[in-house]
């Protein structure tokens, strides 16, 4: 299969139509609308729950693992927000898809560690929980290595990422980092600290870039520092991306993965032109 994301995600791998999804909502129009068009993109076939009774049954009536729920805040029966809490407790990994918001229910939202939140009001509201899917359903193909010496942050940033589904190693320290990245050729983004007492991140990027380049692994540099110029120091050092802490949660898995989205386009280039090279010569 391949999708082509609205914010520019592309996707070409095996079917996931094996998928096990919850789709919690009594709105008739917005079930039609994303049933059709998830079956339609991806082969999936949803298990519709109009209210909380429905959703309960879904989830006792069946031994297949739920993959994923998508979910309004309000259903008939609970109307308090209570089919949400439901599936947080049960540990299923959770998109909201809800009209009303507000940043209170921004912040109550986040505190529960749903995987994201989209929003009912614009045209694009199904085509961007589409590609929310696909990512959250396809972000195990990606490696991502977290360089911080502050035990906090690497926990914070790695609870985080796989939160989304990514595959997380951590590192302390840059000699660490660059033990990790020698035995695992498939990580593809490093997100690094700065400040760090043996390598900074400045010495960590160039270190990195001296055996792989842009085209096979994406670093995003992470600072604290009031300094402005650090963003511009990374870039040199051969870093893709810098951002200031604190960072907002949807600020950084945007970052995330509008990185990862260039690597991948970069391999596809890559690919057609070894394709179309070995044709040339047969």
């Amino acid at each position: 299969m391949t999708f082509l994301g609205i914010s520019g995600m592309q996707y070409s791998g095996q079917s996931l139509a094996n998928s096990r999804i919850l789709l919690a909502e009594d709105s008739n129009v917005f079930t039609s609308m994303i049933g059709t068009r998830l079956k339609e993109l991806f082969g999936i076939e949803v298990e519709i729950c109009r209210n909380f009774e429905d959703l309960q049954f879904a989830y006792d009536r069946s031994a297949e693992p739920v993959m994923l729920a998508i979910s309004n805040i309000n259903l008939p029966g609970a109307e308090n927000g209570e089919a949400l809490e439901y599936l947080v407790d049960l540990s299923i990994p959770t998109i909201v898809f809800t009209g009303t918001f507000h940043e209170e229910t921004r912040d109550k939202l986040l505190t529960k560690d749903i995987v994201d939140y989209i929003l009912k009001d614009n045209v694009f509201a199904v085509e961007m929980l589409a590609e929310s899917v696909c990512r959250f359903l396809t972000n195990h193909r990606h490696h991502v290595l977290i360089v911080d010496d502050s035990p906090t942050a690497r926990a914070l940033l790695s609870s985080r990422l796989k939160r989304y589904n990514f595959r997380v190693s951590v590192a302390e320290n840059g000699a660490k980092a660059l033990d990790i990245l020698k035995k695992n050729s498939d990580i593809g983004l490093v997100v690094t600290d700065y400040n760090m007492p043996d390598i900074d991140g400045f010495e960590l990027t160039r270190r990195i870039r001296s055996v792989r380049g842009s085209h096979e692994l994406r670093i995003i540099g992470v600072s604290s520092s009031s300094n402005r110029l650090l963003s511009a120091r990374f870039l040199k050092a051969g870093g893709n991306d810098f951002m200031l802490r604190p960072f907002i949660d949807e600020e950084f898995y945007c970052r995330v993965n509008q990185n990862l989205d260039t690597l991948i386009q970069i391999r596809s280039m890559q690919a057609r032109r070894q394709e179309t090279a070995v044709k040339n010569v047969a």
